[in-house]
């Protein structure tokens, strides 16, 4: 297949139009036509709905574009690591990082990133880790943050930290961080909860059978921040870790959660096939250290750092 027709595939996929198509690729609008249509007649099948309100995928065209994001994004690092410099560590990563965390971790591990080796260029995506983690068994991640994840056949996981669960409540019910409050207590209010099938979520599940506390949940969420938001609105308490639970939205208040003690373990995952590029490797050092530090300077709430691998 012609990387110029992928190329176009893609792009009238993402805008959903010939013509905004053409603009971003610096094409005339037949050029596209020609190209979107060029493939169809090599594939045998239509690519596209054509209607009113634009160019519209149809089942084919969502399977193609799928395999041809990840080679164009493939030929894009092979690109990038190929220097005339072989003492250059350079490339494309990509790399997931859990939604809690993207505040702490993306601007620092950007600076680290172009202060000591400016050949990388990163790619940051930002999900809940069972999102994350369908990612990197995809292979459209090179890295990702992930948590109470197992090492499995096809990926390798590093721990690097754990953290507590905090409650987090109304200002007005005044919650402290220094002060931790029982899981019993949690449960006498209403929560507002992550969905179920959320690797939060069952963390939770667990502590409430564990402890024999029932909970009464008034509403779900997929969204950290859909669910500060229903407590902002009254809706009642919510759980989080500690990261998103301090993470400096005005009106609220948090304090971590014992009786038990609740803990998601962070790691680093990758995965085991194929070759893992100097530049993998290079984000996958300088994220570690990143979040270490961010640990010892107190960033990072009730967290523990894991023990150095060796």
């Amino acid at each position: 297949m012609d990387l110029k027709n992928l190329t176009a595939l893609v792009t009238v996929a993402d805008t959903g139009s010939v013509t905004r198509a053409a603009e971003r690729l610096h094409l005339v609008q037949p050029s596209v036509t020609r190209q979107i249509r060029a493939l169809e007649a090599e594939v045998g099948v239509p690519l596209f709905d054509r209607t009113p309100h634009g160019m519209r995928l149809t089942t084919a065209g969502e399977r193609l574009v799928e395999r041809a994001r990840r080679a164009l994004g493939e030929l894009d690092k092979a690109r990038a690591e190929i220097q005339p410099d072989p003492d250059r560590i350079a490339g494309i990563v990509t790399l997931g990082l859990l939604a809690s965390t993207a505040d702490l971790i993306a601007e620092p591990l950007v600076s680290a990133i172009a202060r000591v080796h400016p050949g990388i260029r990163l790619r940051l995506l930002s999900a809940y880790s069972g999102h994350l983690q369908q990612w990197l068994d995809d292979g459209d991640v090179d890295l990702s943050l992930l948590y109470n994840t197992a090492p499995t056949a096809t990926v390798h996981v590093r721990p690097l930290l754990r953290e507590r669960l905090w409650a987090l409540a109304p200002a007005s019910d005044g919650l402290r961080p220094d002060v931790p409050i029982g899981f019993a207590e949690v449960g006498r209010h209403r929560l507002v909860m992550p969905a179920t099938g959320h690797g939060l979520r069952a963390l939770i599940d667990d502590a409430s059978a564990r402890s024999s506390v029932q909970l009464d949940v008034v509403a779900e969420t997929d969204s950290m921040d859909v669910q500060k938001q229903l407590v902002l609105a009254g809706h009642g308490w919510t759980i989080l870790p500690g990261i998103g639970a301090t993470g400096g939205t005005k009106g609220l208040s948090a304090a971590p959660i014992h009786s038990p003690d609740i803990w998601r373990e962070l790691v680093l995952g990758r995965s085991r096939t194929g070759r893992t590029p100097a530049a993998v490797e290079t984000v996958a050092r300088v994220l570690t250290r990143q979040m270490r530090l961010a640990v010892r300077r107190g960033q990072w709430p009730s967290a523990e750092a894991a023990a150095p691998s060796s």
